[in-house]
């Protein structure tokens, strides 16, 4: 069965709002451009900018709900990124040379009781994804609508802040890629583990605020806690939304 490139999304700043693209060009050995190019380190954080760090380093919505609710905007200008959100006056700035203006801005989003957002750090080269490899995270839009069932309600892919979401899909035949090549547009991709979800999913993208039981119902009603896969790009190659997704091996 194929499938369909429905949706492509980056996220320029680790946990720190999405954007929308209708294209993009996928290259070997990389993350999408700019997906999690800046992450944002808390009080606490070991990480530093030689290396690629683990997530419990990092602010994000597992532990700040509010957090979901930013978007995100890339300048053409290569180094300004805009987020927005419902609470907050939109923030127009330079991740590498303007970070305390950031840190004053998320500073209301973050609970009290948290690590404090203390600093913003880019690995060059890296995107700071939840892997120690560059992933592209791919989303099957039929498993999010078998987890809606479960739940009675509308659940929003956006809740699972994956790169590639694609539909024609039976409900969770993304699993059974794991260990095989896919064909995303031109671009191909080796399928390597199913996405282990945390309390980030349990938060409304709109809102910011928990108000649905996902990890809850992951394990009542499919038995895991996972949703979508992670793939590494093994053939550089342009993918457009509309594409077609396919198994090749």
């Amino acid at each position: 069965m194929t499938g369909r490139v429905a949706a492509l999304w980056r996220h320029p700043i680790k946990g720190h709002g999405r954007e929308a693209l209708d294209r993009v060009t996928l290259s070997a050995g990389q993350t999408m451009p700019w997906d999690r190019r800046w992450a944002v380190a808390h009080e606490l954080a070991e990480a530093e900018e030689s290396a690629w760090s683990a997530c419990q380093n990092f602010s994000r919505g597992a532990k700040a709900p509010a957090l979901m609710a930013i978007t995100a905007r890339c300048h053409e200008d290569g180094r300004r990124v805009t987020l927005s959100h419902p609470d907050r006056p939109d923030l127009t700035f330079d991740p590498d040379h303007e970070s305390r203006a950031f840190l004053e801005w998320v500073r209301p989003l973050m609970p009290e009781n948290r690590a404090q957002s203390a600093r913003v750090i880019r690995v060059e080269g890296r995107g700071m994804t939840d892997t120690d490899y560059p992933s592209i995270s791919l989303l099957n839009l039929a498993s999010n609508a078998a987890v809606g069932d479960a739940m009675a309600m509308d659940v929003s892919p956006l809740r699972w802040r994956g790169n590639v979401h694609i539909d024609g899909l039976g409900a969770w035949q993304e699993f059974d890629w794991v260990g095989k090549t896919i064909r995303v547009g031109d671009a191909r991709l080796a399928v390597r583990e199913p996405i282990l979800r945390c309390l980030a999913t349990t938060a409304n993208p709109d809102t910011g605020l928990r108000d649905a039981d996902t990890l809850g119902t992951l394990k009542k009603a499919f038995s895991h806690q996972n949703f979508g896969v992670y793939a590494e790009v093994t053939q550089t190659g342009d993918v457009t939304i509309g594409d077609t997704v396919e198994v090749l091996e």
